[in-house]
C-alpha cells in the first residue's frame, strides 16, 4: 500500500533529531539554560542557545563565524562515540556560573558571554578538541594533539600543561572503551578553585592496531585503530593533578583489589585497569577505579597535593558491576551517593544512609541542588520519570530511613531533567512526541521550541505484556487493516540488548519506522526482553555468559504469545526479522539457530565474533576468550555459519569503527564457505549511525524489498 516517504524524510531529519534541543546547562543560580539546537527539523547545523527571562536567544550561529576548517581527527572519533550526527555547535562547556561558553568549530576555540556579545575566536597552538572554562572564567583548557593546554579567556597566556611522551600517548582523552562502553567523553576536570585540573593520561602502546581502510577511496591511506578487543590489552589510563604554575602529582590508585573485597569465578581478573567516572568537587578530587573482570570498583577519595587516594566505598558483584550514570556523587554536605540493590532486585541509591523505596527501579542521576538529589526511575518499565530525593538521616532505623520523595514529571513517557538553583528543565518524549518545560520553584515559567518535524507516518502502538514473563512489547498494524480481515506477515524490529529499551510508552525513531513497516503490510513486533534495563538486577544479568539463547528465546516466545491474543492478525508462516548493532546480531542469531520460527533476516552492522569486540563491553557479559571459550562459541555467529537455511542480508558500514567491517567481512566467508546464500550489501564512507541521506533513505527501501520478496509479501 501507498505511503509517504517516510525513508527520506527519516534520512533528512537525521532520525527526527534535528530541531531538538539537547546538552542542557542550568547556571547554579536557575536564571539561565544554555543547550545546542538548529533552527529546523532538517537543519543539520545545531546553534548555541539560551533561555532567560522566559525567552530564547541565540548565542552562536556557526554560518556567521567564518568559514571552519576540518574537524580534527580526536573530535571526529568523540563525535563517532556518541553517535553525534550534527554540525556546527554540537558540544560547549561553561564556567561555573554558565556566564561563558566555550565551543570547538571547525578546530577553532570560540568563546561566547552569556550576557551579550559576539562571539570571540581564541587563537591557540592547535586545532582544538574538547574546550572547557575554568570556574572562575578565567581560563581556558582544550586538548590539542594530544597535549593538555590552557588559554586566557582574553587569548593571551596559552601554554601546555602536559605534552605527550610520545605518539600513542594522549593527555585530555578519554579511551575507546571509556568512551564507547562506560559513558566516559571526558578526559579532564577543573577544580572548583580554577587553579588546577584532574587530567587523564592514556598510553595506547600496548593496544593492538587495526587498519580501517575505505576501498571506494584505494588512494586514501588506511586509517589506524587502536581497539582492544576482547582478551587483548587495555590501553594504560591514569590520573594526574595538574597545576597552572606547571606542577603536577600522579594519582596513586591501586594496582589490584584486596582479596577480601573481590569475588572469584572462573575467569578473575582483579587489576584496576579501569577508570569509569572522575569529577572533582568542593571536597575533591572523586575517582571511581574497576577490575579488569568488572566484578570489583572502588570510590576513591584523592589529596590533590599527595596524590594518595583512600577508599571511601566499594562495591562487587558476582556476575558484573552496573556503572550507574551520575554516580558516585556527593551532597553539599559531603554525604555520598551511591547505587544500590535492595532485596526485591531492582537498582536503587543510597543517599548517605538514605534509602530510596524498593520497587523503584533508579536509571541515572541528573545531579544534586543542596541536599537534594535529582534521578531518573521507574516503577513499570515502560515508563521512566523525574524524580527529586531528600535524605532522611535523622530516623535512628536504618531499615526506615526512606527520605522525602517527589516525583517531579507526569504523564506517560520517558521523562529526563537538568537542575540548577530551583529550576528544572524537563525533556518529555511521550507518544504525542516531544515536549521541553522550564520549571521554576516548581511552576512552569515557560518552553524551549523543540522544532523537529512532525513524521509523515504516525505509530499507532499496542502496548503489551507477553507470555510467562510478562515481556514488555509493542505491536503495530496497518491503520487500514481491520482486524481479522487478513493474517499479515510478522516483522520483528528488536534491538534487545543491554542498556537500551525500545518498548517505552513514548514516540521514537524507531517507533515511526515501525509503524511505516506496518502500513507496508506488516504485523511489526518490538519486544525488550532479558539482558534489556528497567526491570532489576536478575533480569539484566541473565545473559551473564550467552547472550544470545535467552535473548532469542524471549523473542520467539513474545510472537507466539502475540499471535494467541491475534490469531486472526498474525501470520507465523511467514516472519521476518530485523535489527542493527546488536539488533543485527539477534536477527542473525534468529535465523541461524531458530528457522522453524523466523523465515528471513536483515542483519545490519552486526558483531558476528563476539572475540573482536571491545574488552569491557564483551568481557562484561562473556568473561575472557580464553578462559571462557565455549561462552564466546556459542554465541560467536561465524561459528554456526552452516546451519543457515534461510535468506540473509548483511548490511555494514565500511567506515564502522565500533563494529568494524571485519564482523560481516568473516560471517560472509564462513557463510560462502559452507556454501549458504546470502546478500551482502557493503555501505562505502558509513559508520556505526549512517548518516548519508541518500544512503539512509534508500537503506529503508532495500529492506522493505529484500523482505518482501523472501516473505511473498
Amino acid at each position: 500500500m501507498d505511503s509517504p516517504d517516510l525513508p527520506r524524510q527519516f534520512a533528512r531529519t537525521r532520525r527526527f533529531s534535528l530541531g531538538v534541543p539537547r546538552g542542557f546547562t542550568v547556571s547554579p543560580d536557575g536564571e539561565r539554560v544554555l543547550f545546542v539546537r538548529s533552527t529546523a527539523g532538517d537543519d543539520p547545523v545545531s546553534r548555541l542557545w539560551v533561555f532567560e527571562d522566559g525567552n530564547e536567544r541565540m548565542l552562536a550561529d556557526p554560518l556567521g563565524l567564518g568559514e571552519a576548517g576540518p574537524v580534527p581527527e580526536a573530535e571526529r572519533v568523540r563525535r563517532e562515540r556518541a553517535r553525534e550526527a550534527s554540525q556546527g555547535v554540537v558540544a560547549f562547556a561553561t564556567d561555573l556560573h554558565a556566564r561563558v561558553a566555550a565551543f570547538a568549530l571547525g578546530g577553532a576555540l570560540w568563546v561566547v558571554e552569556t550576557s551579550g556579545g559576539a562571539p570571540r575566536r581564541i587563537r591557540t597552538a592547535g586545532p582544538v578538541v574538547d574546550p572547557r572554562p575554568s570556574p572562575d572564567g578565567t581560563l581556558v583548557a582544550y586538548v590539542t594533539g594530544g597535549a593538555l593546554r590552557v588559554v586566557g579567556i582574553d587569548g593571551t597566556g596559552d601554554r601546555a600543561l602536559a605534552e605527550p611522551e610520545h605518539a600513542e600517548i594522549t593527555y585530555g582523552l578519554a579511551d575507546h572503551v571509556a568512551a564507547e562502553s562506560m559513558d566516559r567523553q571526558r578526559g579532564f576536570w577543573w577544580s572548583p578553585g580554577s587553579d588546577a585540573l584532574l587530567v587523564a593520561r592514556v598510553d595506547t602502546s600496548s593496544v593492538q592496531r587495526w587498519w580501517l581502510s575505505d576501498p571506494a577511496h584505494p588512494e586514501l591511506p588506511p586509517r589506524a585503530i587502536r581497539y582492544p578487543a576482547a582478551g587483548t590489552a587495555n590501553a594504560e589510563t591514569s590520573l594526574h593533578v595538574m597545576r597552572m604554575d606547571g606542577t603536577r602529582v600522579e594519582v596513586r590508585t591501586p594496582e589490584r583489589v584486596s582479596e577480601e573485597y573481590h569475588i572469584t569465578e572462573e575467569w578473575t581478573d582483579g587489576a584496576f585497569e579501569y577508570v569509569p567516572t572522575a569529577h572533582w568537587d568542593a571536597h575533591g578530587p572523586l575517582i571511581t577505579v574497576q577490575t579488569r573482570d568488572q566484578r570489583s570498583l572502588y570510590v576513591l577519595e584523592v589529596d590533590p597535593e599527595s596524590g594518595e587516594t583512600q577508599m571511601v566505598s566499594h562495591r562487587r558483584d558476582h556476575a558484573w558491576l552496573d556503572l550507574m550514570p551520575g554516580t558516585p556523587l556527593r551532597l553539599e554536605s559531603g554525604r555520598p551517593v551511591q547505587p544500590w540493590h535492595p532485596r526485591d532486585q531492582t537498582r536503587g541509591l543510597r543517599v548517605g544512609s538514605t534509602l530510596t523505596p524498593s520497587g523503584l527501579h533508579v536509571h541515572e542521576v541528573l545531579g544534586s541542588t543542596d541536599e537534594r538529589v535529582w534521578f531518573t526511575a521507574s516503577y513499570e518499565p515502560t515508563e521512566i520519570h523525574v524524580w527529586s530525593f531528600d535524605h532522611a538521616d535523622d530516623e535512628p532505623d536504618v531499615r526506615r530511613r526512606t527520605g522525602s520523595l517527589r516525583q517531579v514529571s507526569e504523564g506517560p513517557g520517558v521523562h529526563t531533567a537538568a537542575v540548577g538553583g530551583d529550576t528544572v528543565v524537563l525533556d518529555s518524549r511521550t507518544p504525542e512526541g516531544q515536549t521541553v518545560t522550564v520549571l521554576r520553584g516548581g511552576e512552569r515559567v515557560g518552553r524551549i521550541a523543540v522544532l523537529a518535524e512532525e513524521p509523515v507516518v504516525t505509530p499507532r502502538p499496542r502496548h503489551l505484556a507477553l507470555g510467562e514473563r510478562d515481556l514488555r512489547s509493542t505491536l503495530y498494524l496497518p491503520s487500514w487493516h481491520a482486524p481479522g480481515s487478513a493474517k499479515l506477515p510478522v516483522l520483528l524490529c528488536p534491538y534487545a540488548g543491554p542498556g537500551v529499551q525500545l518498548v517505552v510508552h513514548a514516540r521514537g525513531w524507531w517507533t515511526i519506522v515501525a509503524q511505516w513497516f506496518a502500513e507496508q503490510g506488516y504485523a511489526v513486533l518490538i519486544t525488550d526482553g532479558r539482558g534489556t534495563p528497567g526491570r532489576g538486577h536478575a533480569w539484566e544479568k541473565a545473559v551473564h555468559g550467552d547472550q544470545l539463547t535467552p535473548v532469542l528465546d524471549d523473542q520467539v516466545d513474545a510472537l507466539h504469545a502475540a499471535a494467541e491474543l491475534f490469531p486472526d492478525d498474525l501470520d507465523l508462516a511467514r516472519v521476518g526479522i530485523r535489527g542493527w548493532s546488536f539488533g543485527g546480531f539477534l536477527a542473525a542469531g534468529a535465523v541461524l539457530h531458530r528457522p522453524d520460527v523466523f523465515h528471513t533476516a536483515v542483519a545490519g552492522a552486526a558483531p558476528t565474533d563476539l572475540r573482536l569486540y571491545d574488552t569491557h563491553w564483551k568481557e562484561r557479559y562473556l568473561g575472557h576468550p580464553d578462559i571462557q571459550a565455549s561462552a564466546y562459541e556459542k554465541c560467536s555467529l561465524v561459528a554456526h555459519a552452516h546451519r543457515l537455511e534461510r535468506p540473509l542480508m548483511l548490511v555494514h558500514g565500511l567506515s564502522d569503527d565500533n563494529v568494524l567491517p571485519v564482523h560481516m567481512l568473516r560471517f560472509s566467508a564462513a557463510l560462502l564457505a559452507a556454501g549458504r546464500p546470502h546478500t551482502v550489501l557493503p555501505l562505502p564512507g558509513a559508520g556505526h549511525l549512517v548518516t548519508q541521506e541518500d544512503v539512509a533513505a534508500n537503506l529503508l527501501r532495500l529492506e522493505l524489498d529484500f523482505l518482501g520478496k523472501t516473505l511473498n509479501v
